[in-house]
């Protein structure tokens, strides 16, 4: 079984470049019409946050209108450019997802796969922050069905990933969560976006790993002093694939390229 997680879409209205330079609408599209044409088909898509840039009505309208192009159903949470009051009209008739609050929410769509929503996001901030309530929640969910092999998405990765201009702003209060996830052997991962790059680590006893971004990636760049950077690479996202009770992750990247030669 697939499950595909795209993050970090960034769309805008239409006809408007994201930061002026790059066309985040284009590249999505691109995105959309790759993961339509998997075969088999992703049984969920899962869209961690970043949905739209600034938040605006115009950007939604244009999210609607691509995200309703997808084959598979989308799971999406919001990330610090999402505005909630767009956010939740945007993704009213997605099951599950909370007519209130924080958007905490447990999908059951994925098979054998159970996939858990954690809001991680602080309305107005670009940092994530873990909160002693999500924990309970949290605790208390995954505690309904222990064995099942169970995935947690969220935006902002609660680990620091030493590129200086990406760790001010990652989830805050990791520890807390490392606490709750660490007691479930059947958290396979622990998904994440925000940092436009594909990395992960060793966390709680299981795998964090975060999505590339749909359009620019940021710029891998470990010296202290090192002053934010981004490239228009191809667009990319992960598959994770599911069969024999483990999960398997890989990161697609979308374009055109020389080949397919007959080797391997």
């Amino acid at each position: 079984m697939l499950i595909a997680q795209i993050s970090d879409l960034h769309l805008r209205a239409e006809g408007a470049l994201y930061q002026g330079v790059v066309d985040s609408n284009a590249d999505f599209a691109r995105v959309v019409d790759h993961l339509n044409r998997l075969d088999p088909q992703p049984a969920v898509i899962l869209l961690t946050g970043d949905v739209v840039d600034e938040g605006q009505p115009a950007e939604y309208a244009t999210a609607r209108k691509l995200l309703a192009q997808l084959k598979a159903p989308v799971f999406a949470i919001p990330g610090n450019h999402d505005e909630w009051g767009a956010f939740r009209t945007t993704f009213a008739q997605q099951p599950g997802l909370p007519a209130e609050g924080p958007f905490n929410y447990a999908i059951e769509e994925a098979g054998p796969v159970r996939v858990i929503a954690l809001d991680v996001t602080v309305p107005g901030k670009h940092h994530g922050e873990i909160t002693p309530h999500a924990m309970e929640w949290l605790a208390r969910t995954l505690s309904q069905d222990p064995a099942r092999s169970t995935l947690v998405m969220m935006h902002q990765p609660p680990f620091e990933c030493a590129i200086p201009y990406l760790d001010p702003y990652l989830c805050r209060n990791g520890q807390w969560l490392a606490e709750v996830v660490q007691r479930y052997a059947n958290v396979d991962r622990v998904l994440c976006g925000h940092v436009h790059r594909a990395m992960q680590r060793r966390f709680a006893g299981t795998i964090a790993c975060t999505a590339p971004s749909t359009t620019t990636t940021i710029a891998l760049q470990l010296a202290a002093d090192a002053k934010p950077a981004s490239f228009h690479e191809p667009p990319g996202y992960l598959l994770h694939h599911w069969r024999d009770g483990a999960v398997i992750t890989h990161h697609v990247l979308v374009g055109d390229f020389d080949g397919p030669y007959p080797f391997a």
